[in-house]
């Protein structure tokens, strides 16, 4: 158990590493059903599960637990025929072959990779190979996210580098795919520094713990969970009408303000969400964590708690970086802005010159008058 929980797997969103695997089985053995499942102290929980539609199932007579509990293949090629599984859960639910290979990691059996079916069979000695090579891809899996960093060790969730790699295997999948990504701030940067003299660092590691609790509550199994870092997190959603999407950030927006009525923890949030569609095809992952990012942001800034990433308002804020940029650089090689007409300027009411950026068009004096004093 100390292993188990020492990995953060337990209740973990679904992850596209796992579902290939899972899918790879049922296609292999050509059974509808094909799980990686853990096992706890009373349950048997899926990390993938394909062909079901339950989470998790009681440890009592379940036969990934026996499986836990040997370290060994176990292979049923009849449950109703067997003694000790014709009233269990899997048998009451219809199901009549199982086998399931142990799954270890750290000296520790954690669970089982298993293929299920609805008709008794037998297994080929070649099939039972392949089950053991499907377990032991299984934990490389595990051990490789936990090695080059794609967990946050904090709260559990996968982290913006798994992001991206999700997102790949997504455009891989179905490369016109729409998507919907919904980031989440609980708390504003600004305030982040001041929770954190004043409650210090570890207040603010529990608050992001508890944050993703209760976020991945309110998601549920439908979506996976990632954490950004700090209070910040971010998940995708199918796409939908507008109003769906900002009813569906208002709710989990309203989930983490039960966490101060509940007083889960002790000070105020405001978290604020943000709303980015995109299609899988045309955008990076780091596109994606911008754009939703600065419907966040526009959100925050407009006193709203949600809101939709806008193209003209970040046409606005890219315009207007790239005019301090240049403008910046204008003041050393004059090369970036040509000079085109006088104008008199209303904040000094002298002559100043109206200038055109070679990608930004025109600008008025005023403008050019206002972003150049930024940098004197």
């Amino acid at each position: 158990m100390f292993a188990l929980r020492q990995l953060n797997l337990l209740d973990t969103s679904p992850s596209e590493s796992f579902d290939r695997i899972t899918r790879m089985a049922s296609q292999l053995f050509g059974l509808p059903i094909a799980a990686v499942s853990l096992t706890d102290e009373n349950r048997q929980w899926f990390k993938s599960r394909v062909g079901v539609d339950q989470w998790e199932i009681p440890r009592g007579t379940a036969p990934c637990a026996d499986v836990c509990d040997s370290s060994q293949i176990l292979i049923i090629p009849d449950l109703l025929a067997s003694n000790c599984y014709r009233n269990s859960y899997l048998a009451n639910s219809g199901i009549r072959f199982y086998a399931g290979t142990a799954s270890d990691a750290r000296g520790y059996t954690l669970g089982a990779m298993c293929v299920l079916g609805t008709q008794p069979r037998e297994v080929s000695e070649q099939e039972q190979a392949t089950l053991y090579d499907l377990a032991a891809m299984v934990m490389a899996q595990i051990e490789l996210q936990h090695a080059f960093g794609r967990i946050d060790p904090l709260t559990g969730l996968s982290n913006r580098h798994q992001f991206a790699e999700d997102l790949q295997d997504m455009e891989r999948d179905t490369p016109k795919g729409q998507r919907v990504a919904i980031f989440t701030e609980v708390v504003h940067a600004s305030e982040l520094s001041t929770l954190h003299r004043t409650m210090g660092p570890a207040f603010l590691d529990e608050l992001a713990r508890i944050a993703a609790h209760c976020l991945q509550q309110a998601i549920g199994s439908k979506s996976k969970l990632y954490h950004l870092g700090g209070c910040q997190f971010v998940h995708l959603v199918n796409q939908t009408s507008d109003a769906d999407l900002l009813e569906e950030a208002t709710r989990l927006r309203q989930a983490l303000l039960m966490l101060e009525s509940t007083r889960a923890v002790p000070v105020l949030v405001r978290p604020t969400m943000g709303i980015a569609p995109f299609c899988l095809s045309d955008v990076t992952a780091e596109d994606v964590l911008r754009t939703a990012h600065a419907a966040c942001l526009d959100a925050r800034q407009a006193g709203k708690v949600a809101g939709l990433f806008s193209l003209d308002l970040d046409a606005h804020y890219q315009r207007r970086f790239t005019l301090l940029g240049d403008i910046s650089r204008a003041t050393k090689t004059s090369t970036s802005f040509i000079w085109s007409s006088s104008h008199a300027s209303p904040l000094t009411n002298e002559s100043a010159w109206g200038r055109k950026h070679c990608c930004a068009g025109n600008t008025q004096p005023w403008v050019t008058y206002r972003l150049a004093n930024l940098f004197h």
